[in-house]
């Protein structure tokens, strides 16, 4: 295909959701060792009332096996909360909207667990207002840097932020009343095979070139084609952690 066909392929694909199936042959993404999916059913099957805040389209939730009696969701997008919806009918969940750095819109205490994957930012405060004392919130999340090199290409060098550090997480939770019982990172290998697939993730993970447009950055991403045909791929690396936390005090 043309560099023009590859682009336009990859500028047509619908956004909605966050599932990543069409990316298949096209790129690809290292999982992290600590397998988020079988973390999450594992809580889940022991909760009583959960919450899964910022869910995108509930695919990753709809993949639990034993939802909790009581089940909860929230997603920013308007698109994404349909789509949500549809998604976690089977288990019975209320998928509610609420902005991603706003509040949370439950009372105090409402769940005894609290889950989040890859959230674009993360409200402590709320996370801890909203979990009954002695619950659990587990969270897989974005760390500092992630896909810088794709950042970088696209923009040119960018000063990388530590709002997505490990140590700002810990001291976030700790400030809402939590406390951490398991802190994981690492980082992954991302390939892409071809340009349509880099116009396609660029406009579903916003945030990796903020204000991202094919027309703004054609040059670039005739630079991105000609970098893949010369390479292969153009490989990135993201940046993942894994944190586990309980509120109040921990007791045996």
């Amino acid at each position: 295909m043309t560099f023009e066909d590859l682009v336009a392929e990859g500028a047509a694909v619908p956004v909605e959701g966050w599932d990543f199936s069409w990316f298949s042959g096209r790129a690809t993404e290292q999982r992290p060792s600590w397998g988020y999916a079988k973390l999450l059913a594992d809580r889940m099957s022991r909760a009583e009332a959960a919450l899964d805040v910022q869910t995108g389209g509930g695919e990753v939730l709809a993949t639990i096996p034993q939802p909790p009696p009581v089940l909860a969701a929230t997603e920013s997008w308007p698109p994404n909360l349909e789509v949500a919806r549809r998604t976690l009918a089977p288990l019975g969940a209320r998928v509610v909207h609420a902005e991603d750095d706003g509040p949370l819109p439950f009372p105090d205490a409402s769940f005894d667990l609290v889950v989040s994957r890859h959230p674009v930012t993360t409200r402590w405060d709320e996370v801890g207002r909203v979990l009954k004392p002695g619950g659990t919130y587990l969270s897989q999340q974005v760390g500092m840097g992630t896909l810088r090199e794709l950042t970088d290409f696209m923009m040119g060098p960018q000063p990388v932020s530590d709002a997505r550090g490990t140590d700002r997480a810990v001291a976030g939770l700790a400030a809402a009343g939590l406390t951490v019982v398991d802190l994981r990172s690492e980082s992954l290998r991302v390939e892409f095979f071809d340009v349509g697939a880099v116009v396609h993730f660029l406009r579903k993970v916003l945030w990796t070139v903020p204000g991202f447009t094919v027309e703004a950055y054609r040059d670039r991403l005739r630079a991105m084609h000609e970098h893949i045909g010369r390479e292969g791929s153009f490989v990135a690396s993201s940046e993942r952690f894994l944190v586990e936390a309980r509120k109040g005090q921990l007791r045996v």
